[in-house]
């Protein structure tokens, strides 16, 4: 007797353009698509057949359409209730997919709206009031109306996670967790896409899904692509500079920097010191007291960034490190490899990064000529490539802390109202302002990690392979008023 295929596991073949349903070919040209990209075209079927999925897609690989355009399929149109949630970590993300979604499904009455913070709650209030079948929204905001009420997901059927590895570096974990408990005592089709899949995204999606698939685009076959092996080109006199620039956008949970001179080890690691990064330096010529103390950190996961050679780094076992750093290409070309090798580990994935000047470009393209290793090119961030992140990730974190203030918290803040918006008026005083910020950032991102017990450990801080740390913001700041969520 032949065996039925298991419908979860059964691999299912792409679609074209020409095989959609007539309203979803109709969406497709009101977006001006003559034929479906490779994530759309191999997504699509999963998305329509409502199989949990996480799927590996970067920005400008065509994932806003390949969710999309299924939603439209998934939506009954004559029911003015929320049925569809996409989460994003930014508001020009939400803006983005909300306005994409206005064009595919113009003619479909389907209805969607942008939900973030920093503007007015009147046209979002508006848009729920009449019925919004697709919300797009940041989690900070969300979690602001479940709160007020003023949404409802007890009529879902599709959950998105729209760059989930970066929902994640911005802080988003407290927040997301709280949403959950807001979601249908049922099954929900979950669809996570996401850039890389490193440990504690992987555990996210465990947390929101059932038995979730995972769609690779870079293979014939489903599985996590293990390392992204990515390169900045750096002036060499910058490139301290640069690597700070990196991490800042990166925001890695945890780190090894590999550097080919003990010199270069003691540098780099005043460096982050000097700018406020929980890290440590483990060199050959290390006294013993001190290098047992930094093997110490290692084992209890309490270090975040470590910077070494490779000879002192043999030997260290990190089975969840999330990204590796080069400071400089290997001299050796197989050192290559077992760098980049310390991440990607058990099946997650991870990030590869090697910074190069001049002729070390020639010299990495040497190294991924010889193994075959398909190398990324990204721009170097610039300042206000920071900047612009780094206040994006500060207003998550301040915005999770006042939800969580109790009535009294307010009431006792207001005397501080008036002050505050006299040192932002004034130009002089507003470095005092900025300065509180640049503290609870530091604090808050980049302080170094206290051990929290068991039961307190969360997806979002695991370092080097341990989930010690500090209890992340927002969590724990007050009940969400919604109703439990039962474990799948």
């Amino acid at each position: 007797m032949t065996e039925e295929p298991d419908q979860k596991t059964e691999t299912l073949p792409p679609l074209t353009l020409a095989e959609l349903s007539e309203p979803l070919r109709r969406a497709a040209a009101n977006a001006g698509w003559t034929e479906l990209m490779p994530v759309q075209s191999q997504a699509i079927p999963y998305l329509l057949a409502r199989r949990d999925m996480m799927i590996q897609s970067r920005t400008g690989s065509g994932k806003t359409g390949a969710f999309l355009l299924p939603i439209l399929q998934l939506i009954d149109a004559g029911r003015p209730v929320t049925q569809a949630l996409v989460l994003v970590p930014t508001r020009e993300l939400a803006q983005q997919v909300a306005r994409e979604a206005g064009i595919v499904g113009r003619d479909s009455g389907v209805r969607s709206i942008a939900v973030y913070g920093g503007v007015g709650y009147g046209e979002q209030l508006a848009a729920f009031k009449s019925g919004a079948h697709l919300v797009v929204g940041t989690p900070g905001r969300i979690l602001d109306h479940l709160l007020r009420r003023s949404l409802s997901l007890s009529n879902l059927t599709v959950l998105i996670f729209d760059e989930a590895d970066r929902m994640l570096s911005m802080g988003f974990y407290p927040d997301m967790k709280r949403v959950q408990a807001y979601l249908p005592d049922r099954p929900v089709s979950t669809f996570m896409f996401s850039a890389t899949y490193p440990p504690q995204v992987i555990r996210l999606a465990d947390q929101f899904m059932r038995e979730p698939g995972i769609l690779n685009l870079s293979s014939d076959h489903i599985h996590v692509t293990e390392v992204a092996h990515v390169f900045y080109e750096v002036d060499r006199m910058d490139k301290d500079r640069g690597l700070v620039r990196i991490i800042e956008v990166e925001n890695p949970p945890s780190a090894l920097i590999f550097c080919n001179t003990k010199a270069h080890v003691e540098y780099v690691s005043v460096v982050l010191q000097r700018f406020g990064y929980d890290a440590d330096a483990l060199s050959s010529d290390l006294v013993q007291t001190a290098r047992a103390k930094v093997m110490d950190r290692i084992r209890r996961g309490t270090l975040r960034f470590l910077v070494a050679t490779d000879v002192a780094a043999r030997g260290i076992d990190l089975p969840e490190l999330s990204h590796v750093f080069q400071y400089e290409p290997p001299e050796d070309p197989e050192a290559y490899i077992h760098r980049a090798g310390r991440t990607g580990r058990a099946g997650g994935s991870g990030t590869a990064v090697t910074l190069v000047s001049g002729m070390e470009r020639a010299d990495l393209a040497k190294i991924a000529a010889r193994f075959k290793i398909g190398l990324q090119e990204r721009t170097l961030p610039s300042d206000e490539d920071v900047a612009r992140v780094a206040s994006e990730r500060i207003i998550v974190l301040l915005e999770a802390r006042l939800r969580g203030r109790d009535s009294l918290k307010a009431e006792r803040m207001q005397r501080f109202l008036s002050l505050a918006r006299s040192l932002s008026e004034v130009g002089d005083e507003v470095a005092l302002l900025a300065m509180l910020l640049d503290d609870f950032y530091q604090e808050t991102f980049h302080a170094p990690v206290v051990p929290v017990e068991p039961d307190e450990r969360s997806s979002g801080s695991g370092r080097f392979g341990r989930t010690g740390g500090r209890k992340p913001m927002g969590e724990g700041g007050g009940e969400s008023r919604g109703p439990r969520r039962r474990r799948r």
